[in-house]
């Protein structure tokens, strides 16, 4: 991974990420609201998992990338599909962080809380800085509901949120008021709370509202009356914001424009970037998709993407269970399919020994593995970098596997990419380590023109590549390509090109299956220096100071890591920066860079995987800083940990 130095406007950021800077103000002729402009603004909604705030928190994300400022979300929901209403557990929230510039996380601190019910208010109020704004649903402070989660008196009127900007709003009294000319009952008006409180946001920011309304129409094509219902809440939303005195506010955050190069733009969020690099890679391969899956939290958004997509020639199977799915993904790639399974941690358990047998077959795949809090079910909805060991070392025998690992949502779609040129060119499966965080949060994405894309294109074996000492022309699988040490890839039914495939160990180039020792002993060396051989990029450093404390990451923790790097920066800090995207092998230079510094630093969201690895292979006594709570990092977190780290 590349990181280039950070300019001014990045260096602000990073400086500040818990809240937006007041640019200015412009009072509105008549007698009209403020209109203050900030460069960067935190939101959080938060209520049941029933309230709709992933779909009101992604329209408002929608709305956003399409207004063009850099942004960067964290949903986080509960794992159950209906947690209990009005409870901690079922609280679930979507964060988004959008600013005039470059960013690099959802926040640490919310600028704004949006709770639509007393058990949103308790589960985030202690993320909320003093000073934020808390609009509340007072609809939903029942007696009842306050001693659910704990409340023994409101807190909307004991004085513990008087250090907050307090909106109190009757949100589901407004929605239900504003639906009256409708024909719903009190209980279908009252679901479009969530819009009314998306109107009422969006007019607080001056985000677009056609690209909603258009969104609206398109999902209840079906049921007119609802698609117009809801567009009647979310227009209401908007005028009680243009007309209460309660917010006498509004903001601007203009478009970040300059931050990013020109192009085309979109949101996209992780999953959904992995799919569209996967495509891509089977057509720049030319090679027909193929994914073998069985749903399973974080990663089903990926089937469900690419089964809409038989149109490229992607064909999807959802098998009964993980082993199938990937054993119908072997399968394709050794009829000549770009094969793919798809899974968390606990699939790629289930996953292993088909694992296994692609590395003694030497077929190309790819495993991606959206990695979630463990062990076992664990923490589906949650992120963890957890399974890094297992992706090295989770297999039986030595079956060397290598490792890729995107750092940002856009980044996914690389990494596919990248994936897919590793198991083509040497002919391996490659374990693609994404995680929840990743899965679920967005962020703008170039979309990249076509010459940009790299050639994937493969030769598939075509006839003979051995000569007897007879004379006789034969084919022999496993007759390496001198360079790669990859094997040919034969289609089957192809004449001539007959060979046996299976588990058992077969003979150097003949592909017979063989017992001898010195065979398995040369077999097994020249698999796992077929891996070592892989072309990766040398590590690049950001250094700028010619600091003495080297931060490596790897994965989702980018993002964090480079804002708490910033922080320290701008502070007067000298701190360098690297990030691994090849976890196996790791890039050659990777040991002589770790010698340059007296402290290395390893942040992870797990207890230490990585930081185990570099130890154990470059004898660096590489210091660890982990955390496995479900949460990603908070960057003002990380720069406290780094500033201990930097003065011992």
């Amino acid at each position: 991974m590349t990181s280039q130095v950070s300019s001014p406007a990045e260096q602000a950021d990073g400086a500040g990420e818990t809240s937006g800077t007041v640019l200015g103000e412009q009072r509105k002729p008549g007698g009209a609201k403020d209109v203050r402009r900030l460069d960067r603004v935190i939101i959080r909604f938060a209520g049941d998992s029933g309230d709709g705030m992933q779909l009101t928190g992604d329209r408002f994300t929608s709305e956003t990338a399409s207004f063009g400022n850099d942004l960067s979300t964290l949903p986080n929901f509960p794992a159950e599909i209906r947690a209990p209403a009005g409870t901690l557990p079922g609280v679930s929230s979507f964060q988004l962080h959008f600013a005039d510039h470059d960013i690099l996380t959802p926040g640490d601190a919310p600028n704004v809380l949006v709770a639509m019910n007393p058990a949103a208010l308790k589960a985030n109020i202690a993320d909320v800085p003093r000073g934020a704004e808390i609009i509340v649903n007072t609809d939903e402070f029942t007696k009842r509901a306050m001693q659910k989660v704990g409340y023994a008196a409101s807190p909307l009127e004991d004085g513990s949120l008087d250090g907050y900007q307090l909106h109190p709003v009757p949100l589901t009294t407004l929605t239900v008021e504003a639906l009256k000319e409708f024909d719903l009952t009190r209980k279908e008006a009252e679901r479009s709370k969530n819009m009314f409180a998306l109107g009422l946001l969006s007019w607080m920011y001056h985000r677009p509202t056609e690209g909603t309304e258009k969104f609206l129409t398109s999902k209840f094509a079906k049921k007119p009356e609802i698609a117009a219902a809801n567009i009647a809440a979310f227009r209401a939303g908007w005028n009680f914001g243009e007309t209460t005195e309660d917010f006498a506010v509004s903001y601007e955050v203009a478009p970040a424009a300059k931050a990013f190069p020109v192009g085309s733009y979109r949101n996209i969020s992780g999953n959904l970037a992995l799919a569209y690099g996967l495509i891509s890679a089977s057509r720049q391969a030319d090679l027909p998709l193929f994914l073998g899956s069985y749903p399973i939290t974080p990663a089903s958004d990926i089937l469900h993407e690419l089964s809409r997509h038989k149109n490229f020639g992607v064909r999807t199977f959802q098998a009964e269970d993980e082993i199938a799915g990937i054993g119908a993904a072997l399968g394709a790639a050794f009829g000549g399919s770009l094969g793919v399974t798809t899974t968390s941690g606990p699939g790629v358990a289930l996953k292993s020994e088909t694992i296994g047998l692609a590395v003694s077959m030497e077929l190309p795949l790819l495993v991606v593995d959206i990695q979630r809090g463990g062990p076992s079910t664990g923490l589906p909805t949650k992120t963890e970098q957890a399974d890094l060991l297992q992706a090295m070392f989770g297999r039986n025998g030595e079956a060397p596997v290598p490792i890729v690992a995107p750092c940002t949502p856009a980044d996914c779609f690389d990494a596919a990419l990248e994936a897919a040129r590793i198991a083509l060119t040497y002919r391996t499966p490659v374990l693609l380590l994404s995680d929840g965080y990743l899965a679920n949060g967005s962020e703008p994405w170039r979309i990249p023109e076509l010459d940009e894309l790299p050639d994937l294109r493969v030769q598939f074996a075509q006839g003979p590549n051995h000569t007897l000492d007879d004379g006789t022309d034969v084919f022999w699988p496993y007759k390496r390509d001198p360079q790669t040490l990859a094997r040919p890839w034969a289609i089957p039914g192809t004449p001539g090109l007959e060979h046996r495939i299976g588990g058992i160990e077969k003979e150097d180039g003949t592909g017979n299956i063989s017992y001898a020792p010195a065979n398995h002993d040369f077999m097994v060396r020249t698999r796992q220096a077929k891996i070592d051989g892989i072309d990766v990029p040398d590590l690049v450093v950001d250094d700028p100071h010619g600091a003495r404390t080297l931060v490596l990451g790897w994965g989702s923790t980018y993002g964090p890591i480079t804002a708490a790097v910033r922080r320290l920066r701008t502070a007067g800090e000298a701190v360098a920066q690297a990030h691994l995207r090849h976890l196996n092998p790791f890039p050659r230079n990777l040991g002589a860079v770790l010698k340059r510094y007296d402290k290395v630093v390893v942040p992870e969201m797990n207890l230490g995987q990585l930081a185990t690895l570099v130890r154990a292979k470059y004898l660096v006594d590489a210091q660890s800083y982990n955390q496995v709570n479900g949460m990603p990092f908070k960057a003002e977190q990380l720069a406290t940990a780094l500033k201990e780290a930097i003065d011992g």
